[in-house]
């Protein structure tokens, strides 16, 4: 057999794999004194050392699974010879709550980064400046959509060149809910999040009529008031689907003047709330994207802002990483309870946590959830966690802070746009085609190859950090962009109109 070199990858000094940056054949060397004995694909792991059965696996520095077999010096080490051991992996974590947590030297506001964004009556600043078509149940989606399509097909919106567009948010639930429970509940909060998102700068609210989430009660629940830039109506009450999209073409015709009395002015990057998110991950997402993601967030909150991680199963197996910077002892147990609560949850639905990755993440090179997560908790960067908040809640903590949700990445986005998120950064390795409406999505791709086939979807090329650029110029790489597309610049997703189909609520409870 050749003794080829291969490109290879040792994390950490406590690692006993090594990742391949390009695909290695058998016989190629991987480390002083090793070569691989089989073909190891691009992105995946290599044995440097002997693993006995039952031994943990190393990544990071980090246990990402446990030997299932015994793994030779050069074995490829995947699902069939790694997984997260007889206990799922329920092994000992140390959390060390608070430990890490440190003050944060934010720059005074005018040293702080500016973006041209705009100004709300509340106080909030915007990216966007959309009209919403909002729906209180699936019955009344159609309509939604039939409203949106006349006012673009009108072609009335070119004469409001300060509104970026019409977007109807449709739902699959709303109906056969109790108003006393969680469905009610979390449907509640992330319409009324998106309702006052301050990408929103108009919202047109349709329902049914006698749906479960009842409209009346939602404007009862936050005191809303109809208004010149809020209006709802129910199908049944004015008289039919017909009846109906003209009365909201109309209503959002009425309200055109005052959503587009608003412009772009300069705003510090303190207003800023990025929501952090990762799909279709791979071998690579730990190593260049998510960490040079993790860099811009710091950047972010140093500069004042918000920056927001979610996705908890994704996470599961790298919380204790995060609740050591946890603010305060409060703040590092409300994680762990919600930990807690998704092992719960998983067991009574019959799941466990490693689920996770994916048939695509593990083609990508992830193994186990474990892996997966250690990898996905870097794009959090590393200052301190500041508050826990539950799915859709009002974030209203300035920096880094952890949300509760799903890891389906609709799902996760939703519930951060729902508490405030206005610009919103998107790691892929495998190519996830994704947008969100009303808060722009970058696109971030973890390696080259990937980014050159969708090079269309994808706003910044990660995988050059394989090639010597440093994590920290793509840190301020991703940072520049951030600020340029919260300034108007169009992400590539917008450019390709995603957005309409990405409003997507998390339904926790019973379906009755």
């Amino acid at each position: 057999m050749l003794d080829k070199p291969a490109r290879m990858l040792r994390l950490h000094d406590e690692d006993n794999i090594v990742v391949a940056t390009e695909k290695a054949d058998p016989g190629a060397s991987v480390a002083a004194g090793v070569t691989a004995k089989q073909r190891i694909p691009f992105g995946h792991k290599v044995a440097v050392v002997p693993i006995a059965q039952g031994e943990p696996v190393r990544k990071f520095g980090q246990i990402i699974g446990f030997a299932s077999q015994p793994i030779e010096p050069g074995d490829w080490v995947h699902v069939h010879n790694c997984d997260m051991g007889p206990e799922h992996g329920a092994f000992s974590r140390d959390y060390q709550i608070a430990q890490g947590a440190r003050p944060e030297n934010i720059l005074p506001i005018e040293e702080q980064a500016t973006f041209q964004g705009f100004r709300r009556a509340n106080g909030k600043a915007g990216t966007r400046n959309y009209v919403g078509i909002l729906t209180s149940v699936n019955c009344s989606t159609t309509v939604a959509g039939f409203i949106a399509k006349e006012i673009e097909r009108s072609g009335i919106l070119n004469d409001y060149p300060n509104i970026d567009g019409i977007v109807a948010l449709k739902q699959a639930n709303g109906c056969v809910i109790d108003y006393r429970g969680v469905i009610f509940d979390t449907l509640k909060k992330t319409t009324w999040g998106y309702a006052t998102n301050p990408n929103m700068g108009g919202v047109v609210m349709v329902g049914l009529g006698c749906e479960g989430f009842q409209i009346p009660r939602f404007k009862e629940a936050y005191g809303v008031q109809e208004s010149d830039t809020f209006r709802t109506m129910t199908i049944q009450e004015v008289g039919g689907t017909r009846k109906t999209v003209d009365a909201g073409v109309e209503a959002v015709k009425a309200m055109l003047p005052a959503v587009n009395a608003v412009k772009r002015e300069t705003l510090p990057a303190s207003e800023l709330v990025l929501a952090l998110q990762c799909g279709g991950s791979d071998g690579y997402s730990g190593i260049t994207a998510n960490p040079a993601l993790g860099l811009a967030a710091d950047m972010l909150v140093r500069n004042g802002g918000t920056a927001i991680l979610s996705e908890t199963p994704e996470i599961y197996g790298a919380e204790h990483l995060l609740t050591r910077r946890a603010r305060d002892k409060e703040v590092g147990e409300k994680l762990i309870e919600i930990i807690h609560w998704w092992e719960d949850y998983a067991a009574r639905n019959n799941m466990e946590m490693n689920n996770n990755p994916s048939p695509g993440n593990k083609l990508g090179g992830l193994t186990t959830i474990l892996e997966k997560s250690l990898g996905a908790a870097a794009k959090g960067g590393s200052t301190t966690m500041n508050a826990v908040y539950h799915y859709a809640d009002p974030v209203t903590e300035k920096g880094f802070v952890f949300m509760d949700t799903p890891g389906y990445d609709p799902v996760a986005a939703t519930g951060q746009v729902a508490g405030g998120a206005n610009i919103l950064a998107f790691t892929t390795g495998r190519g996830s085609a994704y947008g969100c409406k009303p808060t722009p999505s970058i696109k971030l791709a973890t390696n080259t190859p990937m980014y050159e086939r969708m090079v269309d979807d994808m706003d910044i090329n990660c995988g050059d950090v394989l090639d010597g650029v440093t994590l920290q110029e793509k840190g301020e790489e991703i940072f520049k962009e951030i600020l340029a597309v919260a300034s108007g610049k169009k992400s590539k997703s917008e450019q390709l109109g995603y957005g309409d189909n990405e409003f997507v609520p998390w339904q926790i409870g019973a379906t009755m």
